[in-house]
């Protein structure tokens, strides 16, 4: 039997994914040489399997002395997912020696169907359905199997023919394959046609909806997912729990365009007592970021976070920064006097964002007072927002406290300070204030050395 290079476990089932290297020219069961925690034992098999001819194999295996015990083939297993012939020698031989787990046997189903030996896969179901120890987790990962091959009609056939085999087809069993369906790009349609023919015959729940809503999600398409969230409205109604379906419900539709719909049902949330993650949010904003939208994101950032989501530092600095952005300088110390409510302490990042945006609107006293409650917390302003700031403030007739920032950046070593000392000398200049004394005139000779040691001369 050739070796298939082929494997990847997708399925979300209790089957175990393959840590095998993907490449096919890797030398045979490299993991049993690599990884640290691996027997003894089972180096051993892995020696005998590499070297020993094919039609020696299992005398060099008994001629081991090893018993074949459930752990010591499921370690086996474990590395020999791009090696599929030789897994299949080995677990036979393990079967003559001792009754092998359910386990085990779910291991080398999920590794005959990765590598698309799918009628020796059947061949082994059929095993474990007349030793009694075929189970749901055996169908996952057939379901799994077919779909990464693309073969999504023998996916559903498969669930189709469950209860042959004395396996539920249960909601449990639906959702698997909704989700080794929708695990593929772009074949959630295909999953919606699985979810239509069954929703009548298996109550569906929660999960069915949010793997779908995600599935949609993915896909960008908006149509989909609002059919799809009114199906769920429709058969198990609002529900707290329902997290994933209200987070990708809404993100589809902020990243679709849509942040008016999007708004209309966080309020419907809301008054059902239901919220979306911190997931929704992170994400909502980036995307009304990219789209530069500061009006909808802090209504919608109201609507949740006054529902009583607590977001985090980072989500706080991403609606600030958008917020600053477009000069909503109200909303921004709104939402930084929040932060300590939430736990989230505003850092450097947070203050820079507010103070760029004061400096860009000329709020020459709020830049003022804004400094010292900047220094005062021990979150000094950037290079560039120094600079920025000293022409401003010159600008607006207020040179004290552009020297103040000045002296600041000086005393504690901010750097680079060549555009900042630009700035101040050409504010000076203008102002005719380069012979005056005091405080400034004692550092003068300093800051024009550095001036005229700058790119700048």
């Amino acid at each position: 039997m050739a070796e298939n290079p082929k494997m990847g476990v997708r399925n979300p089932s209790k089957i175990p994914p393959s840590s095998a290297p993907r490449s096919p020219n890797s030398p045979r069961f490299p993991l049993h040489l690599d990884l640290p925690d691996i027997s003894p034992a089972a180096k051993t098999i892995c020696e005998v399997l590499i070297k020993v001819p094919r039609n020696e194999v299992d005398a060099a295996l008994s001629a081991t002395g090893l018993a074949p015990s459930p752990e010591l083939v499921q370690e086996i297993l474990r590395v020999s997912y791009n090696y599929p012939s030789s897994a299949i020698k080995f677990f036979r031989w393990a079967r003559q020696l001792a009754k092998q787990s359910a386990y085990s046997w779910n291991l080398m189903i999920d590794l005959l169907g990765k590598n698309e030996l799918f009628e020796e896969m059947w061949n082994g179901i059929r095993t474990m359905r007349q030793e009694k120890i075929l189970s749901l987790p055996t169908f996952v990962s057939v379901f799994g199997s077919y779909c990464s091959a693309g073969r999504f009609k023998e996916a559903t056939m498969s669930f189709e023919v469950m209860d042959r085999y004395e396996v539920e087809k249960d909601v449990v069993a639906v959702n698997s394959l909704l989700s080794a369906i929708c695990s593929e790009e772009n074949q959630t349609s295909k999953a919606w046609e699985f979810f239509e023919k069954h929703k009548e015959k298996i109550p569906l729940d929660g999960d069915s909806f949010a793997i779908l809503l995600e599935g949609w999600e993915k896909e960008g398409n908006v149509e989909k997912a609002e059919v799809t969230f009114d199906e769920m409205v429709k058969r198990i109604g609002w529900n707290p729990e329902n997290v994933s379906s209200y987070d990708a419900f809404l993100i589809t539709l902020v990243r679709g365009g849509r942040s008016e719909d999007a708004i209309k049902v966080l309020l419907e949330l809301k008054k059902n007592r239901c919220l979306p993650g911190l997931k929704f949010l992170s994400n909502a904003l980036d995307s009304l970021i990219q789209q530069n939208d500061a009006n909808h994101a802090i209504l919608l950032w109201d609507i949740v976070v006054g529902s009583g989501l607590v977001p985090n530092l980072i989500v706080y600095n991403a609606i600030i920064g958008l917020l600053s952005e477009n000069s909503k300088i109200d909303d921004s110390f709104r939402l930084l006097d929040s932060m300590v409510f939430h736990g989230a302490f505003p850092n450097s990042v947070t203050y820079n964002l507010i103070f760029s945006c004061l400096i860009k609107n000329k709020k020459i006293k709020e830049v003022s007072q804004f400094f010292r409650e900047m220094v005062k917390n021990e979150c000094p302003p950037t290079p560039s927002n120094c600079a920025a700031a000293i022409t401003m403030l010159f600008d607006g007739y207020d040179p004290e406290t552009a020297i103040d920032i000045w002296n600041y950046m000086d005393e504690n070593h901010i750097e680079p300070m060549d555009a900042s000392a630009n700035a101040l000398l050409i504010g000076l200049c203008n102002l005719n204030r380069l012979t005056e004394r005091g405080s400034f005139r004692e550092n003068y000779d300093g800051l024009l050395r550095r001036w005229r040691a700058s790119s700048i001369l």
